[in-house]
């Protein structure tokens, strides 16, 4: 039997394997020349800005711009066209109208060109493909690639470069931040200032015509400067690339991602948008926590966790303290620990040991601990720094609502001395509330790079995500399974050559039992007499339904009879179903009617695949009857899965306390739903 795990296999014609893409990216991010094709001599055009930023970005290569008037832009001297520059390029950009766009790329290449960075929009966002295909054709006959087109451009810090027409000034770090949407890159770049976080790289990629996300992720994975990815996406064209490429990532590598499109609404808006393919929320989701990437709701809490994930270490354990000088921002804190599931240190005697004689006589060890409104900044530190020296505290949450008993700058000087001594060896998190005084260190605080905020979950929720982005991930071997795979072919090819492509239940029997799992005794019956005799064979009570391709839903036709429990049932039946069909579906196949053995009562789980637009196959789990069709209560993962993850899929459905046992019925079989799921994930991976 083959592995039921191909390290290599085809998906939607794109060739997936461990090595994403051989082309060479450092000219794109580290260029040593670049040439701006549309820079204008109007300051109000995109040309224009485009040019000044990476002059005013400190940009030490040869810069060449182009413009068919010539002349001279911001003391550079404008070359008329690309051909006429005697020079290899690393980079252009290129900032002309879409009509001529095309023209200009494949003179681009045809120069020689390594890398073109296309600003220019009204490419297939707006349904205009056969040009972006004709683009991105010149381009690779000459072995240029292309980023774009619609995008804002590039800042890199390893050049560095701001090649883009977003604000100038962007401060280097080690947060890259990856954007499908140019107009939200360009307010990124805005809000990654006021956040004083630092950048690696900015960069968006449109409509990813060449160049797509998981090319950039594999150069900023090992770029030696990015510790923090922050994605913006609408959709993945091969989400499989993408979860290959994450699993692989870097020790210490965390990426953060926003996928838009939640809602019905929002696809729709993503596709009219980049035309992108939106795939089904959920099973993003689920694809996200396979790979191990953290998945944001908004802007907002993504840029959080960024700003924590790029300035706390690795934490060494699960126990969190809290410090406070007030009760009611403490017990805030604490009830955000347990939505979010951060655990909150509760042995009294260590609490005791650190805190008993640092706190004033009303003040109180239990965790949260409460220095009382008078406390200031020597009794934060004293607090503070009895928890980072101890080694069964892993992280704390230091917490400060402002009074007016004590001054703002102690505080502040504190948390500053505090996060210097200690924020590379534990993680730290800050919240200050009050009034201005209190925003103004806080912007003090944010500006030296602490994970500050001014409202308490904001900080549990970051602190959060880094023990997600940290948890410990196994890797497990494929376990190898026995099954008939020539029995599954045949049943296959037997139903295209019939011209169908729905099995029917029988055929579908037929391959779960030839996957190895256990199925009941059945027989499908041409007659009266063959049906009663598989009755006697199998042992009632016995199930019949009709056998048709016609028929998909045999109940609504009459179709279905259960627990039949005699001969006298199963011919009454068999006329029964056999009469229902014709009269409610007049012109059906009907290939006669299964006698299946009845199975006894019991909880109702359900299995299901689908194929995802950019995951392809995809496995879902969760409990029968109203709690699918009603409630929804599903997990989703892609397949094909191990059993490390199914088990932690089949926990996610909100009624898993079901399959426990409750109210006196006994634990159900887990271990065979987990081999059942992984089973049908080896099943459509491989057929």
């Amino acid at each position: 039997m083959a592995d039921p795990w191909p390290a290599h296999k085809l998906y939607n014609n794109v060739s997936l394997s461990l090595s994403v893409t051989s082309t060479d990216l450092a000219p794109l991010f580290n260029p040593r020349n670049v040439a701006v094709i549309g820079a204008s001599h109007d300051e109000g055009k995109i040309g224009h800005t485009v040019l000044r930023n990476i002059i005013d970005s400190g940009y030490q290569g040869t810069i060449y711009p182009v413009n068919p008037k010539g002349g001279e832009i911001l003391g550079h001297d404008v070359w008329t066209d690309i051909k006429s520059i005697d020079d290899d390029i690393d980079l252009a950009l290129v900032v002309v109208p879409a009509k001529i766009a095309v023209d200009i790329i494949r003179e681009c290449a045809e120069h020689g060109v390594k890398f073109a960075i296309v600003i220019t929009s009204g490419f297939s966002e707006i349904g205009n493909i056969e040009a972006e295909r004709d683009m991105v054709k010149a381009a690779h006959e000459h072995g240029m690639r292309i980023l774009g087109p619609n995008v804002f451009g590039l800042y890199s810090a390893a050049a560095p470069i701001n090649a883009t027409f977003g604000p100038s000034g962007i401060r280097p770090g080690n947060i890259a931040v990856i954007s499908q949407s140019g107009a939200l890159g360009i307010a990124m770049i805005g809000k990654t200032a006021e956040e004083n976080m630092g950048l690696s790289t900015i960069v968006s990629i449109g409509n990813k015509a060449d160049i797509t996300e998981a090319e950039l992720l594999s150069y900023v994975f090992e770029d030696d400067i990015t510790d923090v990815v922050f994605l913006y996406m609408e959709g993945l064209d091969n989400g499989r690339e993408f979860m290959d490429l994450v699993q692989q990532k870097p020790e210490g590598m965390n990426v953060v991602a926003i996928k838009a499109g939640r809602s019905v609404v929002g696809a729709r808006a993503v596709a009219s948008h980049t035309g992108s393919l939106a795939g089904a929320d959920k099973i993003f989701d689920a694809a996200f926590k396979q790979a191990g990437v953290l998945r944001a709701e908004s802007l907002a809490e993504g840029f959080n966790w960024v700003s924590t994930l790029s300035a706390c270490p690795r934490p060494a354990g699960k126990n969190v303290v809290i410090v406070t000088n007030g009760g009611g921002i403490g017990v805030l804190a604490a009830d955000a620990c347990e939505k979010y599931g951060v655990d909150l240190l509760s042995d009294m005697q260590i609490l005791e040991d650190t805190f008993g004689d640092v706190l004033p006589t009303f003040g109180s060890y239990r965790n949260p601990v409460d220095l009382t409104g008078q406390a200031g900044g020597g009794e934060y530190r004293e607090a503070l720094e009895r928890a980072l020296q101890r080694d069964d505290i892993h992280a704390v949450i230091a917490l400060y609502c402002q009074t007016g008993q004590s001054p703002l700058d102690p505080i502040k000087e504190t948390f500053l001395d505090i996060q210097e001594k200690y924020g590379d060896k534990k993680p730290i998190v800050y919240s200050l509330f009050g009034g201005d005084q209190t925003d103004n260190v806080l912007r003090d605080l944010t500006t030296n790079g602490l994970p500050a905020f001014d409202d308490v979950e904001d900080a549990v929720s970051s602190l959060n995500a880094l023990y997600h982005a940290y948890a410990p991930r196994k890797t497990e071997e494929a376990e190898d399974i026995s099954f008939d795979e020539d029995r599954i072919a045949e049943v296959i090819e037997r139903v295209a050559d019939e011209g169908r492509s729905q099995l029917l239940g029988t055929e579908a029997k037929e391959i779960i039992a030839a996957l190895g799992l256990h199925v009941p005794p059945f027989r499908v019956a041409r007659n009266i007499d063959e049906a009663v005799e598989a009755a006697n064979d199998i042992g009632y009570p016995v199930v019949m339904k009709v056998v048709s391709e016609d028929i998909v839903h045999k109940t609504d036709s009459g179709g279905v009879l259960l627990d039949l429990d005699n001969e006298d049932e199963v011919v009454e039946g068999y006329e029964a179903i056999i009469r229902n069909c014709r009269q409610h579906v007049p012109n059906a196949n009907i290939r006669g009617v299964e006698v299946v053995k009845m199975v006894p009562e019991g909880v109702e789980t359900i299995i299901g695949s689908t194929t995802d637009p950019s995951f392809d196959k995809t496995l879902m789990f969760g409990l029968g009857g109203i709690y699918v069709e009603v409630l929804k209560d599903v997990a989703f993962r892609v397949a094909p899965v191990s059993k490390g993850e199914i088990e932690k899929m089949i926990r996610e459905i909100s009624s898993f306390p079901l399959l426990l046992g409750v109210r006196g019925a006994g634990r159900k079989e887990l271990p065979a739903v987990i081999d059942a799921i992984y089973r049908i994930g080896v099943l459509v991976d491989r057929f």
